[in-house]
């Protein structure tokens, strides 16, 4: 038994971009940008958030340093609250960080004092200053996340020290670095484990515990300076030095993996999404996004200058705490806040766009009408859901091998089928309805009719008229890139064809002046014959314009290497 013929399956365009992928649709929904320049243009150093607050409420404030201040900024409005300028005429702030219940801020600074400042009042509860505190600039102070009143600092004197709060001098002094300590963080999990970095190139692991044991007791060598440090959990750290990120696995006690993902030094890291995802932001003004599973970015933001600081502002509880901004601040002294609305957050704004477009438009009554309508409808949904309407019993389906249904042809398909080529050409050229002619099936009809070498056949013989929908067709899409190289085809079997004979229809158009009344042999051909000129003369200009174009392009391009050879 032969088989059945199928229709010709439809030839599809070459798809576009690639649509996007989870994390890229997540990453996009930060948006609302804010830019908030900073007093002084000094570059935004540090932006740093509390640490979780088991035991209590949570701050819904974070602080950002930049030049000889401290600024508190609302995670809820986004909006200054607070500005801490307490330090000396020469001084620079370092490290602003809030307590985990946003009370008290701690401060370094390049004097080497470090400063513990109330919110409330802007009052300075302690300072350590003189033979036993630092010697130089302190980059780098961390609030104990265990204990309320225990802090550490690391300074460019070499040395990392552990501090209280109701105590002058240090309680442990670590030493061992090499060079300027500018990182620093406790290990979570791990009560009283400091894990620091240095411009030695080296991350070193401390015991704060024993105030006699100031060394060391784990040391990684890095191939750069260590720019920052982050933990990942209780045995994983991820520290930026150069254009690399390394995953060390404490454990172990080497490096996991190595992130090469920047061109420049890489600046500071940040977690997101509970933890998946590793931000790094760098001197390349980039910040990409890594899955921690695999470490490959999956998401990327490019910012006009150099990024010094980067952090993920999370809200809400602190079991189901969600990211709201992504703040990231500049070597120009612009602070970037990046807000994501989720929830009925998201739906409002959506609805207030709306409602602006159409009051713009002069449409807003017509726009409240659907509204009610919608919120009608609404109600009728809330009230019946839950409920069963699907009867007592139900029908029982028994599929077997039955033959599908063959679809109905277009009349073009019946034509190519029984060999009509120049038939099925015209009735594909049609307009069917409103929608005009259906591009998809042109193309798919001129494929296969090159295929069957009948591409000639259904162009030749053609009066003026029925060679106008070919010309339009052609003009429409002879500049389209997916389409280019069919309709040069199309375009070069036309003038094959109809070269000799565009004379003669320009004598029976009137000379091809353009006048009304012009000749014609009295059935109308002069009126085809004036509209075949005129597409002719527009495609000709359009296929100008296009060879300028790419000429010009091709000069640019030249230009262009010229400059980067030099």
């Amino acid at each position: 038994m032969a088989a059945e013929v199928q229709a010709l399956p439809p030839l599809r365009a070459p798809p576009g971009p690639a649509p996007l992928t989870a994390d890229q649709a997540y990453w996009r929904t930060f948006k609302n940008q804010l830019l908030l320049p900073s007093p002084h243009n000094a570059g935004i150093t540090s932006i740093a958030l509390s640490d979780p607050n088991p035991t209590g409420a949570q701050a819904d404030t974070f602080a950002v340093t930049s030049g000889s201040r401290v600024q508190i900024y609302s995670t809820k409005t986004r909006k200054l609250v607070k500005t801490i300028s307490r330090f000396g005429v020469d001084d620079t702030a370092r490290s602003g960080v809030l307590r985990r219940d946003g009370r008290i801020l701690l401060a370094g600074g390049d004097s080497g004092i470090v400063q513990a400042f109330d919110t409330g009042s802007r009052a300075i509860l302690r300072q350590w200053r003189g033979q036993h505190a630092h010697k130089q600039a302190v980059h780098v102070v961390r609030w104990n996340p265990n204990v309320l009143t225990e802090l550490m600092s690391a300074s460019d004197d070499r040395t990392v020290r552990v501090w209280d709060l109701t105590e002058d001098e240090a309680k442990w002094t670590g030493i061992g670095h090499e060079d300027y300590v500018r990182c620093g963080c406790y290990l979570p999990g791990q009560d009283g484990i400091v894990v620091t970095g240095s411009y030695d190139q080296t991350v070193r692991l401390w015991d704060t515990r024993q105030p006699g044991n100031n060394r060391p007791s784990m040391t990684f060598k890095h191939a750069a300076p260590v720019e920052d440090i982050l933990p990942l959990s209780s045995s994983m750290v991820a520290s930026a030095a150069g254009n690399e990120v390394t995953i060390l696995n404490l454990i172990a006690g080497k490096a996991e993996h190595v992130i090469r993902s920047h061109q420049k030094a890489v600046t500071s890291l940040a977690l997101a999404q509970n933890r998946a995802r590793l931000l790094t932001g760098g001197l390349d003004g980039h910040v990409k996004v890594h899955n921690t599973t695999s470490w490959e970015v999956v998401a990327a933001f490019k910012y006009p200058s150099p990024i010094l600081s980067l952090a993920i502002v999370a809200s809400g509880p602190q079991e189901s705490r969600e990211d709201r901004h992504l703040a990231v601040g500049l070597q120009t002294g612009l602070l970037s806040l990046r807000t994501r609305l989720a929830g009925t957050d998201k739906v409002r704004a959506r609805e207030k766009a709306k409602r602006m477009d159409a009051l713009l438009a002069g449409e807003a009554d017509e726009y409240e009408r659907k509204q009610k309508k919608t919120d009608m409808r609404q109600g009728i949904r809330t009230r019946d859901r839950g409920k069963d309407f699907r009867g007592e019993g139900a029908d029982i389906v028994i599929t077997g091998n039955d033959r599908a249904r063959a679809k109905k042809l277009r009349p073009w398909q019946r034509s190519l089928r029984a060999g009509q080529y120049g038939l099925a050409l015209d009735q594909a050229l049609e307009p069917s309805g409103a929608v005009g002619v259906n591009t998809d099936e042109v193309l798919t009809l001129l494929t296969a009719l090159r295929h069957r070498s009948a591409l000639r056949s259904a162009l030749a013989g053609r009066s003026a008229e029925r060679l106008v929908p070919v010309l339009r067709w052609v003009l429409k899409h002879i500049n389209h890139a997916r389409h280019v190289q069919l309709t040069y085809d199309v375009v070069l079997l036309l003038l094959d064809l109809y070269s000799g004979q565009l004379a003669e229809w320009q004598e029976e158009a009137g000379g091809g002046d353009g006048r009304e009344g012009g000749g014609g042999d009295g059935n109308g051909n002069g009126d085809g014959a004036r509209e075949v000129r005129r597409l002719v003369t527009r495609l000709q200009r359009r296929v100008r314009q296009a060879a300028d174009m790419a000429s010009q392009a091709l000069g640019t391009l030249g230009v262009l290497g010229m400059l980067e050879v030099g």
